[in-house]
């Protein structure tokens, strides 16, 4: 698929998707530390981060449904 191929070539974008990956971990950990801390409990945390990392990716697809929705009708500045 050409698709494929521009995202395979591009650095950039390669890039974009390894600090997206990388940003997502970071999040989720974060979120299940702090769910142990505020529970006590690290298998709360633990179920807390990984509830987490689905409904964020959700959350974000929504958003940018929502952002494209409202925005593809403006002209570039």
């Amino acid at each position: 698929m050409l698709l494929d191929k521009i995202i395979l070539r591009d650095k950039t974008i390669k890039r974009h998707i390894a600090k997206t990956i990388s940003w997502r971990v970071i999040g989720t950990l974060d979120t299940m530390v702090l769910g142990w801390f505020v529970t006590g409990n690290p298998f709360v945390g633990l179920k807390i981060g990984a509830l987490e990392l689905f409904t964020k990716m959700i959350l974000y697809f929504c958003h940018e449904r929502a952002w494209h929705k409202f925005t593809r009708n403006e002209k570039p500045t």
